[in-house]
C-alpha cells in the first residue's frame, strides 16, 4: 500500500504579525506558490499578506484527517496556534529550507 502524504500548515510574514493556515499534498511547492503569488498578482490570503514563511507543519497519511486537522486549526483563535508551534518552534524560525 503506498504511504501519502498530506501537510497542515501554518507560515506567517517577514514581520510576524499574520498567520495563515493551509493544507497540500506537496509542502515545498505549496510554499514556492505562496512566494510566487507574494511576489506578483497577491490573488490569495497568504500572497496579499506575504505568508511565505513557515513556521509549523505536521504531516497525515490520509487526507481526511488532514482536512479535518486544518479546519480545526483555522477555528482556533490566534493564541491557540500560537501556543501550537510554540512548543516545537519556540523562536519562531522559518522552517521553510528544512521541508524535504
Amino acid at each position: 500500500m503506498k504511504n501519502h502524504n498530506y501537510f497542515v500548515y501554518i507560515t506567517t510574514n517577514k514581520s510576524k504579525k499574520v498567520l495563515y493556515t493551509g493544507m497540500t499534498n506537496d509542502l515545498r511547492a505549496r510554499l514556492g506558490q505562496h512566494l510566487e503569488d507574494a511576489m506578483n498578482k497577491k490573488k490569495t490570503f497568504a500572497g496579499k499578506y506575504n505568508c511565505y514563511f513557515l513556521v509549523y507543519w505536521e504531516r497525515h497519511q490520509y487526507v481526511n484527517h488532514a482536512i479535518e486537522r486544518e479546519k480545526e486549526i483555522k477555528g482556533w483563535k490566534r493564541f491557540k496556534k500560537e501556543d501550537l508551534f510554540n512548543s516545537i518552534n519556540p523562536d519562531w524560525r522559518f522552517l521553510n529550507d528544512e521541508v524535504d
